[in-house]
């Protein structure tokens, strides 16, 4: 296991943990990020800035050299626009530490999350595995963006401590992380879970039933659906549909959601609006025609420079950039706000 920032057993959440493996082992102080690559070390980065010892594990030395140098970056991008405080991104390299060792790491881990290859046999394999060696009353989390917790944790003899934890991209910006329960899930777990990742700076969500596409991916999928069935219709061209949701609904969203606006305009609006327009709306149970015939032709997006947009006349890069000062600056905004 490597200690890159001169780790201090004393600053780190677990106050005066003992550095003897026997001793470790039973006062179980750290947070272990299986998987380092984009996700991974995001995730890290805001344990670690939540005070946690956290260690980031993957294959290979330089994969999780990789992935610390990643955190690392997301530790002082947070602090260079005053999300964290130069103190906090301190303590949080002390806490930081990586290992290619996953059983030793997790000897001493009070929680797990893996945020591995979205496959379903290789995290079934990984969760079955960390099943055996861990006490159970460890949560074991995935960050799966798509998958069931329930399929994922279907070789555990535990899978009452399993929990989806969706980060968001980028998972050290975006607020938002989805705590879905599987079928089997105790929900005091889940509580824990919920709960700690609150004091990470999150704003956790409880899921209470393990569907496809969790909860805010099903949203966004109804939106994609109707966004695509807009532009295939020719009711308006995909840059003015991108802008109509950008400077339009989505400015409201942080502090106004859909549910809100209902109970602010009322009820008997709302569902006269919904008579009028959901007839006309796309109702689809299957991709578009459109989408088909896109990805059919080999225009898919930013890879091959063809989508809905012709990306060899955009950036992507100068597109991320404006999108993560976008919710940088929502991020103050909205906690702000909270705070008031």
């Amino acid at each position: 296991m490597s200690s890159h920032g001169g780790y201090d057993v004393l600053n780190c959440v677990g106050n005066e943990i003992s550095t003897k493996k026997e001793d470790v082992i039973l006062m179980r102080d750290c947070v272990v990020i299986v998987g380092s690559g984009m996700m991974g070390s995001g995730i890290g980065a805001m344990s670690a800035l939540a005070g946690n010892k956290t260690i980031l594990v993957d294959v290979s030395e330089a994969h999780v050299q990789a992935g610390y140098e990643k955190a690392l970056k997301c530790i002082k991008l947070r602090v260079e626009n005053q999300l964290n405080t130069e103190e906090e991104a301190q303590k949080a390299k002390e806490c930081l530490m990586t290992s290619i060792d996953m059983l030793d790491a997790v000897a001493s881990a009070r929680l797990v999350i893996e945020a591995i290859v979205e496959n379903v046999e290789a995290k079934q394999e990984l969760f079955a595995k960390l099943d055996e060696v861990l006490p159970v009353d460890v949560p074991i989390c995935s960050n799966t963006s798509g998958l069931r917790i329930t399929d994922i944790s279907l070789k555990c003899k535990h899978p009452e401590r399993t929990v989806t934890t969706h980060f968001w991209l980028p998972a050290h910006l975006v607020p938002l992380v989805e705590v879905v329960m599987g079928n089997k899930t105790d929900r005091v777990v889940a509580e824990k879970v919920k709960n700690e990742l609150k004091r990470w700076k999150k704003s956790p969500v409880l899921v209470q039933k393990d569907l496809p596409g969790q909860l805010a991916n099903r949203i966004f999928q109804a939106i994609i659906r109707e966004t695509i069935d807009i532009v295939a219709s020719g009711l308006a061209e995909a840059e003015d549909v991108d802008t109509a949701i950008s400077y339009g609904m989505a400015m409201r969203f942080p502090e106004w959601g859909p549910l809100k606006h209902l109970d602010a305009i009322g009820l008997n609006l709302g569902l006269s609006v919904q008579e009028s327009v959901l007839p006309d709306i796309c109702a689809d149970r299957e991709a578009n025609d459109y989408l088909k015939k896109l990805v059919e032709e080999g225009h898919l997006g930013v890879k091959t420079g063809q989508g809905f947009y012709d990306w060899t006349q955009r950036s992507i890069e100068k597109d991320m950039m404006k999108r993560d000062a976008f919710i940088i600056e929502a991020v103050k905004i909205t906690s702000k706000l909270n705070n008031e």
